[in-house]
């Protein structure tokens, strides 16, 4: 059962850390019509008619999302790391308890920047473009804040388990 609740958490753990990699790094977060064309718009950079181009302006909340989406990648990595080498130990091991902090961080940290990048989209670019709509990258990112969540708390119920049983009595000295 504990190591079902570890794997469980590791593996949920990989699939966030997919999912975050793979949602910061695409161009896809927002979609809408520009000039008669189709443009979509990321954390990096922005598309139009299939030719993307650096963000040349610096907008705060580009950069908030930016900074806690790669702090949320990096905690999640370290969370799966934790989780892994914990079973070369045994998940008796405290390290299974710090993934599991890492993965809910992970989390935290992810849903900051989604937030961030939500509220500023919808009061901003929802005035500007009246046909415009998120994209699959940052459906992803929400689907990735879910598992990191879930990864973290099978872990952290993981080293509940293991603090809880009882140790096993010696009966050699009897």
């Amino acid at each position: 059962m504990l190591y079902s609740l570890a794997g469980g958490g590791t593996l949920c753990g990989v699939a966030a850390l997919v999912l975050l990699i793979v949602s910061t790094a695409t161009d896809f977060w927002m979609q809408y019509r520009y000039s008669g064309s189709s443009a979509n718009q990321g954390l990096w950079r922005f598309c139009i008619n299939h030719k993307c181009h650096a963000h040349t302006i610096t907008v705060a909340f580009w950069d908030a999302t930016r900074a806690f989406m790669l702090l949320a990648v990096l905690s999640c990595f370290a969370g799966v790391v934790l989780g892994l080498s914990a079973f070369t130990n045994g998940t008796k091991n405290r390290r299974v308890r710090t993934g599991g902090i890492a993965l809910v961080l992970s989390g935290f940290l992810a849903l900051l920047a989604l937030a961030i990048y939500t509220g500023v989209t919808v009061t901003f670019f929802g005035k500007r473009f009246l046909d415009w709509r998120f994209s699959w990258s940052y459906i992803i990112g929400w689907v990735a804040i879910i598992l990191a969540f879930a990864a973290g708390v099978f872990q952290l119920c993981a080293y509940q388990r293991t603090t809880a049983e009882p140790a096993p009595s010696n009966n050699a000295d009897s």
